[in-house]
């Protein structure tokens, strides 16, 4: 549980200040995960993830990134823009006998202790395929920029999942619509 939180905390962080440094990463990896398979869909790209009990939809320009980090390759996916500003984060962990509601309160006070900009914008449960998720907007403004994070957290078959879209927040009401739609896509079976 511990693990989640820091590696879900670490991807915050981490995609946060790539999209506040306003460099731009244009080193492309090509590895793919080993349970991964993606097809062209209307829009994007379809990936599975999870044995295909996950799928999703990624927005046109955004690529696999995973082979960046190297160690994590077998439970933690990023699909990214070239820039680096447009992020999906895909992680799967232990499962957990916390509750989704309480996993994201502490999520949230652990980020909110690093970063004191960060605001929350929606903490609500929602429901994909009949499953029950937790769903979390939040929007950190650090050096003049601006930053919308949503994430979705579940129990799928034992194990905890994070899904993490993050997009420059400049415009909320934009970053909000593009990180619904693609959770507009989000497939559990």
């Amino acid at each position: 549980m511990r693990n989640l939180l820091k590696y879900a905390g670490v991807s915050l962080l981490v995609v946060g200040l790539a999209a506040c440094d306003g460099k731009s990463d244009t080193t492309a990896a090509d590895s793919k995960g080993g349970n991964q398979s993606s097809q062209e869909s209307q829009g994007g790209e379809t990936v599975a993830l999870m044995d295909g009990k996950l799928s999703f939809t990624l927005p046109a320009g955004m690529t696999d990134k995973s082979g960046k980090l190297g160690t994590q390759a077998n439970n933690m996916h990023v699909y990214a823009d070239e820039s680096g500003q447009k992020a999906i984060i895909v992680i799967e962990a232990e499962g957990s006998k916390d509750s989704l509601d309480d996993l994201t309160k502490r999520m949230v006070e652990q980020q909110q202790s690093r970063s004191p900009q960060l605001q929350v914008v929606t903490n609500k449960a929602i429901t994909v395929n009949d499953q029950q998720l937790q769903q979390l907007d939040t929007v950190i403004n650090a050096n003049g920029q601006s930053t919308w994070s949503s994430l979705v957290m579940g129990k799928v078959d034992g194990k905890l999942l994070t899904l993490q879209i993050t997009l420059p927040g400049d415009n909320q009401q934009a970053a909000q619509t593009q990180a619904g739609n693609i959770l507009k896509t989000l497939q559990l079976k």
